[in-house]
């Protein structure tokens, strides 16, 4: 494309989707009302303001349900997915630790899934966390082998947040079900993006979170099973609000946001996933054509549609993202890009260091433009090379120095 096109363009582009979605026009649309018009307590059953209220969080709860396959009275509302995550793996921890004390889970999932482990492991329960490959997929059979007569739960992530790569949900579900295991699965990065069925996949709770997909922040659900045996605790007390799961005023304007985006993902889902994974392949083509040295990482044949990860040899990511001064990009996942620490995901994949501190998450939205992704990639271009030139690991590098001997300030190779 032309300069003048370029020029054209309206900055800053935001391409850190994964970390969080704008709000469609019409969930906020949707929302407005339960602000202030229809302000009722969904728990308060006595009078119209809160039978109107009560009325929205139950269509809410259809739309969700409609978009997972399952019933809408499973569908527990929570504050996003840290939540969800923290009440279906500590909730099935204590309602189960009579029947066993073994956890199962892998080494990329977020740290709102390792975290809770670890706590339970603090606390007496034993854990598994299975290795992934190159490619950030775990090894179905190495699964099989790890489990044991103790095993309570396995917490596999759909898709990762930093490289998009799916995991085998459907198997590992059979495999749990036919075990009479119970199977949690993260799924905020994935709910849509791609199509999730808890009946097929035999998940029994599943997290999301409604900004992942053009919802509010603040607002998700924690889908809970309805099948004999499943003994979920709750971590609040006070008032049992949902099924007395989660107690607490229920967020009715968020949840209504949550609601629409829930519909209007499955309607549109098809259309914006195919577009967007191939304004993602053609921009990875770009950057491997025009750019030496770049590596996509990740599972090329599996992953989320709108999500690449690239490492460009030999720079620092924080200098590109500074050379993007007029982009949104992520070193990794929102949540623990204040940190000095390399990324964990990277780290079990096997990625050597040098590629790990290079690493740039670009996440494609609705609103992304080929003409947009064409303007980043010229400019990303012209920054590796410029920061190359000045780098002493690529001078290393060209006078045959392996990098990886060099530490960095947090200690890392």
């Amino acid at each position: 494309m032309g300069c003048s096109a370029a020029m054209a363009l309206t900055l800053p582009i935001y391409l850190d989707h994964n970390a969080t979605t704008p709000v469609d026009p019409r969930v906020l649309d949707a929302m407005l009302p339960y602000f202030a018009e229809q302000f009722g307590n969904a728990a308060s059953r006595d009078h119209a303001f809160g039978h109107t209220a009560a009325k929205a969080v139950t269509e809410a709860r259809q739309q969700v349900a409609s978009l997972l396959n399952c019933q809408p009275e499973e569908i527990i509302w929570t504050s996003g997915a840290t939540e969800s995550n923290n009440l279906a793996i500590k909730g099935i921890a204590a309602g189960h630790a009579d029947k066993g004390r073994h956890l199962l889970t892998q080494a990329t999932e977020h740290k709102a899934v390792l975290d809770p482990f670890a706590r339970l492991a603090r606390e007496g329960f034993t854990n598994t966390i299975l290795p992934v490959d190159a490619r950030g997929r775990i090894n179905v059979d190495q699964l099989i082998a790890s489990l044991r007569p103790g095993t309570i739960l396995v917490s596999i992530m759909l898709a990762n947040n930093e490289t998009g790569t799916l995991q085998p949900i459907r198997q590992v579900g059979q495999i749990c079900r036919d075990r009479g295991i119970l199977f949690h699965v993260d799924a905020t990065q994935a709910v849509g993006h791609v199509p999730v069925d808890v009946q097929t996949d035999c998940i029994d709770l599943l997290s999301l979170s409604g900004h992942k997909f053009y919802g509010p922040k603040g607002c998700g659900a924690l889908f809970v099973r309805r099948r004999p045996g499943l003994k979920l605790l709750p971590l609040l007390d006070g008032g049992r609000h949902e099924r007395g799961y989660r107690s607490g005023t229920l967020n009715v304007p968020g949840i209504v946001g949550v609601g629409k985006a829930a519909e209007i993902a499955q309607a549109e889902m098809p259309q914006h996933s195919q577009r967007l994974s191939a304004l993602r392949d053609q921009f990875e083509q770009t950057l491997l054509c025009e750019v030496p040295l770049v590596t996509v990482n990740g599972d090329l044949t599996g992953r989320l549609p709108h999500t690449t990860n690239l490492s460009f040899a030999y720079i620092e990511g924080e200098s590109i993202m500074l050379a993007l001064d007029d982009v949104a990009v992520s070193s990794g996942s929102a949540c623990t890009s204040a940190s000095l620490q390399p990324s964990h995901v990277l780290e079990a994949m096997g990625v050597k260091g040098t590629l790990i501190h290079s690493a740039i998450r670009f996440g494609l939205g609705r609103s992304t433009t080929a003409e947009q992704l064409d303007y980043v990639a010229a400019k990303l271009a012209k920054a590796v090379y410029r920061l190359r030139e000045m780098s002493p690991l690529y001078e290393m590098a060209m006078e045959g120095i392996d990098p990886e001997t060099v530490r960095w300030p947090d200690g890392s190779h």
